[in-house]
């Protein structure tokens, strides 16, 4: 079936877009790649709700129960011997006086750990989206080493990309004191409060533990593709209106000049077709965060953009419920490294409170990458403009430049 067309998006537009994608000053970034940025879905390439499948099934759509109880089929210990080959790699990376904002795969060489890095990029891509890594030294290593080793295997998975308007490639995960409360002008990750279910402007996100909290800080995990087979039994009118593009999503000021402070989406979609394979799958695809939805009220007070209907507020509250029952929780310790899927699965984060100042003990503290994954190299085929830029994605301001600092500013 073909897309349902909302509005066309001008060739010459799109053309555009790609030239100054690739109109790269290297003095702002070294690696010669520019974080694309948030864009409208291109609204031509939007499929209706009677394309969408009616089930889901295979290895992207599973039940919590199918690992709670077998940690060997998603937890993997780094060996010694691993260790050993990132620990030299970071050194000589180091060594080199090299900016963090650089790395890649052929300045970061992991010649035995590669091929395994391979394989958990595939399961993360096309399979159930989601892997915990455990036993990185971090304490051992420090805060810049462990950075620059994370980064490093960062860079086996994809390509990093700006997480606000600021550029950070290395985020940081920590209460910085602002108020949840405002969330139209603070970003969640910055507080202590309860992060619902979402996914990333990103292919994959990456979390370090670094230090932890003293209570809460807990990670879940939810497969969307079951969450869709449940709306689509129980509440298949809810799974239509996701599909629709009638959902707005704040910028929160992190906006380029000449962009609009919102975009308007849907949550669900389909992959656009395989020009290759035309008959391959078009996967159900979701991009959603409602902290992003929820903060709009000073555009629809003004009747710029519509207000949330009451079937919309049904569904993000349905949503998140759903989420909330077949999630598998999990628990980060330090030197533990998480990495999942934004494609197709959804996370959240508890609620949490760090130790107090007089502990001695520091602030709950993760390491957070964005990395993207073009769909020439093996990324879901998007209906975004961006699909085959390398650094598709991502919070890019005009040409703010990329930083990787080792704490939270």
């Amino acid at each position: 079936m073909a897309p349902a067309v909302d509005v066309e998006t001008p060739v010459d537009a799109i053309q555009n877009l790609k030239a100054k994608a690739n109109q790269v000053d290297r003095s702002i970034f070294p690696d010669g790649l520019k974080t694309t940025g948030q864009h409208p879905p291109l609204y031509d390439k939007i499929y209706p709700y009677s394309a969408f499948p009616k089930r889901i099934e295979g290895p992207t759509e599973w039940k919590a129960e199918d690992y709670a109880n077998n940690p060997e089929r998603w937890v993997h210990q780094f060996s010694e011997e691993e260790l050993a080959e990132i620990s030299k790699t970071a050194d000589r990376f180091m060594e080199l006086g090299l900016p963090l904002t650089g790395i890649n795969k052929d300045n970061f060489q992991l010649p035995g750990l590669a091929p395994s890095l391979t394989t958990m990029r595939r399961e993360l891509l096309n399979g159930k989206g989601f892997i915990l890594y455990k036993g990185f030294p971090v304490h051992e290593w420090g805060v810049h080493k462990s950075a620059v080793a994370y980064m490093g295997l960062g860079a086996y998975l994809g390509y990093p990309v700006s997480q606000n308007g600021h550029g950070h490639i290395l985020g940081h995960v920590k209460d910085l004191g602002e108020d949840s409360t405002q969330i139209d002008k603070v970003r969640i990750y910055r507080t202590n409060a309860r992060q619902f279910f979402h996914a990333d402007d990103c292919d994959i996100v990456g979390l370090l533990c670094i230090a932890k909290a003293e209570f809460g800080g807990e990670s879940d995990v939810a497969s969307i593709h079951n969450v869709w087979n449940i709306l689509q039994e129980e509440r298949p009118d809810v799974a239509e209106l996701l599909t629709k593009p009638i959902w707005y999503f704040d910028r929160k000021g992190e906006v380029s000049q000449g962009e609009d402070p919102y975009i308007r989406a849907a949550v669900f979609y389909l992959e656009t077709p395989d020009p290759a394979n035309p008959e391959r799958e078009q996967r159900v695809y979701c991009k959603w965060d409602p902290y992003f939805v929820r903060s709009l009220s000073r555009f629809s007070d003004k009747g710029i953009i519509p207000s949330l209907s009451p079937e919309q507020e049904e569904a993000i509250k349905l949503l998140e419920a759903t989420c909330e029952r077949v999630k598998l929780h999990m628990i980060l310790d330090i030197g533990d490294i998480q990495f999942v899927a934004n494609t197709h699965t959804l996370h959240a984060r508890t609620a949490y409170r760090d130790f107090g100042p007089d502990s001695g003990k520091p602030r709950r503290h993760l390491l957070r990458l964005w990395l993207s994954v073009p769909q020439d190299e093996g990324g879901w085929r998007l209906p975004f403009w961006d699909s085959d830029e390398k650094k598709r994605g991502g919070i890019q301001v005009d040409d703010t430049p990329p930083v990787a600092r080792l704490d939270a500013d």
